[in-house]
């Protein structure tokens, strides 16, 4: 069985394009929110205990991007500082892997916590 192996260049590749097009992407997705103070929003009343509980949640989803983030920088610094040794290489890696796998479940958990507080503000209206 012939194991898929990727040179330290093109993970680095592979980061900086994942990097990238969530950067790049972060504008597209946020575009239909509107600032808390505009005066026009989705979420309930800051006074209310929902918008207190979305508040809190949209803040935890917040860090915990960042934290996986920040992982994903440093896995990638690992990878990249190995100097051929396969052992920390290999746990960079793993790093790395785990990194992008937790923001897949951030982004997804923001998504399913954002559609359900609208179906329910909606079934409150």
């Amino acid at each position: 069985m012939n194991k898929f192996k990727l040179s330290k260049s093109q993970v680095v590749q592979i980061g900086a394009t994942v990097v990238t097009s969530l950067v790049a992407l972060a504008p597209v997705a946020f575009a239909q929110f509107q600032l808390p103070y505009s005066g026009n929003t989705n979420l309930p009343n800051d006074s209310s205990l929902s918008g207190l509980i979305m508040r809190i949640i949209n803040i935890a989803l917040g860090v915990a991007g960042l934290v996986a983030v920040l992982f994903l920088i440093i896995g990638g610094f690992r990878y990249i500082t190995a100097a051929g040794n396969e052992e920390t290489a290999e746990q960079a890696k793993k790093i790395i892997i785990n990194a992008i796998i937790g923001v897949v479940v951030i982004i997804l958990s923001f998504v399913i916590v954002r559609v359900i507080s609208n179906a329910l503000i909606a079934n409150q209206a």
